[in-house]
């Protein structure tokens, strides 16, 4: 079982070939995910809800890097009196496969932008929620930062944010059986039942790039927010979550 590697002249951050892979997966990606992950991609995101906590009444908000929104249905089920969630997100195809395949019912809760969310033009103070499953991986250090300085740009005071993704989780003895998991057998799989692709397989190289939360975490308390850093499952995720004081 080989690792596929990217392109070394190719930028796997530049939002472009982000945009292209998650294109491309867009009709797999819910079950993969969920298969793959035996199912705690789902527990993280009721997580990562959790870490959000109590919205006010008519809360809005954005869900970034959104995907096919499979955190919208424990959002609203945690706040019932949520009036809008805009989810914004890079790939058109993981969008139009959310509201087709999970959120029809939902929909009219729902608002997209269709951006790379660190080129979109949120208004300042225009959110009293802020979460995000999974797209923190996809993002540079460099990134990272601009995407704190927004979380605390769009976050009204006293809004609240999280953000969970899956994580390198480093002193777990069990590490070394993770990481063949998600840079061995995943691509393994995608080869084999996936005609070759080789999109998922980026995602265990997102992963094992990222690390884990906590210098966002970092980023997070440079932008004047107050920031709790959290470890999941050994630390195979991780997540932060807090609010913009008033």
């Amino acid at each position: 079982m080989t690792e596929a590697v990217a392109d070394p002249a190719q930028d796997i951050y530049d939002p472009l070939y982000v945009k292209d892979v998650f294109d491309r997966c867009s009709d797999k990606y819910i079950a993969f995910s969920n298969i793959c992950s035996m199912g705690f991609t789902q527990r993280w995101r009721r997580q990562c809800v959790e870490m959000l906590g109590c919205l006010p009444q008519g809360a809005v908000g954005y869900d970034l890097m959104a995907g096919t929104g499979e955190v919208w249905p424990h959002l609203l089920s945690a706040n019932p009196d949520i009036a809008e969630i805009t989810a914004v997100d890079i790939s058109s195809g993981m969008h139009k496969r959310a509201i087709q395949r999970l959120h029809t019912m939902r929909a009219h809760k729902i608002a997209f932008v269709e951006d790379d969310v660190l080129a979109s033009e949120l208004e300042p103070e225009s959110a009293d929620f802020v979460i995000s499953t999974f797209g923190l991986k996809t993002f540079s250090p460099e990134q990272h930062e601009r995407l704190a300085s927004l979380t605390a740009r769009v976050l009204k005071p006293g809004g609240r944010f999280a953000y969970i993704e899956a994580s390198d989780p480093k002193g777990w003895m069990l590490r070394p059986l993770y990481m063949l998991h998600l840079k061995g057998v995943l691509p393994l799989i995608e080869r084999t039942l996936l005609r070759g692709a080789q999109d998922f397989s980026m995602i265990g190289t997102y992963a094992s790039n990222f690390g884990d939360a906590s210098d966002f975490a970092g980023m997070l308390e440079a932008e004047g927010l107050a920031v709790s850093y959290r470890r999941f499952f050994f630390g195979t995720a991780t997540g932060v979550c807090g609010e913009r004081p008033a």
